[in-house]
């Protein structure tokens, strides 16, 4: 299997990322692949170069710019101290990336530095995810090999060395309870995040004398395992939930859009599908779908009523590290 490790610290990029994203300023750029590798550029002196084997077994290759030679041992932790962020890659290299752009960026403002992490993505679990979201009848699915390929990811990284655990991917959480089961350190929700930061916003109902509604729009897939829902409504808040409908007419085929790649149709249905939910007097909806995060334009004004679950779960993962360091 394709396996994917790197390491992020004082803005340069380290080990196997299979894609170049100029706002991350990645350096060195190599493909990892299954008992063979292939280097495209030279790594840097003492990188870390992650493999593993069809049974997620990892192994370590060091490289030295003092010796062509390449040393292969079983993987031990890297010993990296301190308030190392493990992250399990969503279901696409974009959606992982822009989680990672914006904690990078985030954390990076008023001339902070960059917090480190460490990144584990699978483009097989990568695939086996978007199947599984785009079903119309997941919960008929079998899911056992993703929720294992999951928890092999979160006891590598916890082994690698981090201190707090993430999942930038709305589906990847409809397991969280069993991938999390045993995490030896922090691993955090990205719902329990953002009904946290709408909690502490002190927000007011658009309507005198009516709960504070939220919205949640996402796939089938997400809402079905409906832990926005529950995190939501024991912070106090009214969920509101796209009707059958609206699911039918909008969403599923905005998503059938999007995998013919006619992102003009998928934007016109996604905006009736906020449309529909802001009128029932929500607050705000949740974009809670990583294929929809980027489909409206960046200057639409329905953006300002949304959230960006990728986003908040950033912030929060950045506050963990900064209150966590203070206290080491």
């Amino acid at each position: 299997m394709f396996a994917m490790s790197l390491f992020y610290q004082s803005q340069t990029l380290l080990g196997c990322v299979s894609i170049v994203n100029p706002n991350l300023n990645p350096r060195y750029l190599c493909l990892c692949k299954s008992r063979s590798w292939k280097v495209l550029s030279t790594p840097p002196p003492s990188s870390v170069i992650l493999n593993a084997d069809e049974g997620e077994r990892f192994s370590k290759k060091v490289h030295s710019s003092n010796d062509v030679s390449v040393r292969n041992d079983f993987v031990t932790p890297f010993g990296y101290q301190g308030t190392t962020v493990g992250i399990i890659g969503g279901m696409s290299v974009d959606a992982t990336l822009n989680f990672l752009r914006k904690l990078v960026e985030l954390s990076s403002q008023d001339g902070q530095k960059p917090i480190p992490f460490l990144l584990c993505s699978d483009p097989i679990l990568n695939k086996e995810l978007l199947s599984y979201e785009r079903s119309l009848e997941s919960f008929k699915l079998d899911s056992s090999d993703i929720v294992q390929s999951l928890r092999n990811k979160r006891v590598f990284l916890e082994n690698s060395g981090a201190r707090c655990i993430v999942m930038p991917c709305n589906v990847s959480h409809s397991w969280y309870e069993q991938v999390s089961n045993g995490c030896s350190v922090p691993f955090l929700h990205m719902a329990d995040c953002v009904a946290q930061e709408l909690k502490e916003a002190k927000l007011r109902p658009l309507e005198a004398g009516s709960p504070l509604r939220i919205g949640v729009l996402a796939t089938n897939a997400t809402l079905a395992a409906g832990f926005y829902k529950d995190k939501l409504q024991n912070e106090g808040f009214e969920v509101i939930l796209p009707d059958r409908a609206t699911m039918e007419h909008t969403v599923i085929p905005a998503t059938e859009a999007l995998s013919r790649k006619d992102m003009e149709g998928a934007c016109n249905l996604l905006r009736i599908a906020l449309q529909v939910l802001l009128v029932r007097a929500v607050n705000f909806v949740i974009l809670a779908s990583d294929e929809m995060r980027d489909v409206l334009p960046h200057d639409d004004p329905l953006l300002k009523k949304c959230i960006d679950p990728m986003e908040v779960l950033a912030r929060s993962t950045i506050k963990w590290v900064r209150s966590s360091g203070e206290n080491t």
